[in-house]
């Protein structure tokens, strides 16, 4: 049987837990990843990738990015999306939260409320 989980996921507060990352002249965000680990450091030995990499983000995970606060809600976050983008609306908030989840398991942010 399943346990019904209470908490709604439009509810939990996302709080970002990168070191660095900075907001472009263009409003952009952009976050830096150093490229840890025996494979990442095979692949700059080898195939001369970068130590660092920098993830530029699209206009909307910038808007949700700059949104995050460690006090709005995915609910309130998305209410902004939705001023900044009008034409946003279309099944945001299932998006919206499957994003947060791809920012959560890239460590990029945790949830202060989360069980």
């Amino acid at each position: 049987m399943h346990k019904k989980n209470d908490k709604n996921a439009l509810d939990l507060i996302p709080n970002i837990i990168l070191n660095e990352w900075n907001i472009s002249d263009n409003g952009m965000v952009v976050v830096t990843v150093e490229n840890k680990g025996f494979f990442n450091k095979i692949a700059q030995m080898f195939f001369h990738r970068p130590k660092v990499s920098y993830i530029r983000l699209d206009e909307f995970g910038s808007c949700v990015f700059r949104n995050i606060d460690g006090s709005k809600t995915i609910y309130e976050i998305g209410q902004e999306l939705i001023k900044e983008y009008p034409d946003s609306s279309y099944q945001l908030y299932e998006r919206l939260t499957k994003y947060f989840e791809i920012l959560r398991s890239n460590k990029y942010i945790s949830f202060i409320n989360a069980n």
